[in-house]
């Protein structure tokens, strides 16, 4: 299996080492799995996106009033929604 190798600063490491302590982890497994982690967040957030800007129209229509300021030139001002 590849293997890579990463270097920290002592402090670094320090607060590394404390966060796989409190995950029950050995570093090792940290740095994966946090790695790992964050590349499925970062899919996650690209595809809600997506779905947003997929679906936009559709929210738009079907909750007007909750549409964000300036988005829709038919949304009324906020002093006036109320």
């Amino acid at each position: 299996m590849p293997a890579l190798n990463v270097e920290f600063t002592e402090e670094e490491l320090v607060v590394v080492r404390a966060l796989a302590a409190a995950d029950g982890k050995s570093v090792k497994a940290y740095v994966h799995d946090i790695t790992v982690r964050e590349h499925a967040r970062r899919v996650f957030v690209e595809g809600a996106k997506k779905f947003i800007d997929d679906h936009k129209e559709e929210f738009r229509a079907a909750f007007p009033d909750d549409a964000p300021a300036g988005n829709d030139t038919t949304a009324k001002p906020s002093s006036e929604a109320a």
